[in-house]
């Protein structure tokens, strides 16, 4: 090791491999306390949501951008709570899904990609349909852990709500 720091060697020149998938699942409730739901083609229900953008989007402006874009629902961005990390392993890539809750007054969601979904459909959370998209029932689990929701390993850490105190 060098005693001149001019000719140390420099740390972290080149940028780490990718592996992870960074995406959020939006938990969008209306005034009656149902939450919204995509019956995709495939069969599954799942929570609006989708990538965050790697153009230094926050987690509540891409979960405000896919609620936007998969329903026409619009949101404020400082009305969105992000309430856990969900972390769990497909294929060998760490896929990170963040859940965010949004919550509206009133509002009537729109298929705007019905090459994905199908209907949306505002359901109560005791009543959720199966099956259920694997990170949307982690995110769900996330969420109401008391609802029992079936749903593949994965590591869930809770982030304290906005105003909660830790």
């Amino acid at each position: 090791m060098s005693a001149d720091p001019a000719i140390e060697p420099a740390r972290n020149t080149r940028p780490p491999t990718a592996q992870a998938a960074l995406g959020v699942g939006v938990i969008v409730e209306d005034g009656q306390g149902r939450v919204l739901l995509g019956r995709h083609h495939s069969g599954t229900w799942e929570l609006p949501g989708g990538k965050v953008d790697a153009t230094h989007e926050s987690i509540a402006a891409a979960a405000v951008r896919e609620l936007r874009e998969e329903t026409g629902l619009v949101v404020d961005e400082g009305s969105v709570d992000v309430i856990a990390m969900v972390h769990d392993v497909i294929g060998g890539i760490n896929r990170v899904s963040m859940a965010a809750v949004a919550r509206l007054a009133s509002g009537a969601p729109e298929v705007t990609e019905p090459h994905l979904i199908s209907a949306w459909r505002w359901t109560a959370p005791e009543e959720l349909p199966s099956p259920l998209f694997d990170p949307s029932a982690q995110i769900l689990a996330a969420w109401r852990p008391e609802l029992g929701i079936a749903h593949p390993a994965a590591h869930i850490l809770p982030i304290a709500r906005r105003g909660s105190r830790t």
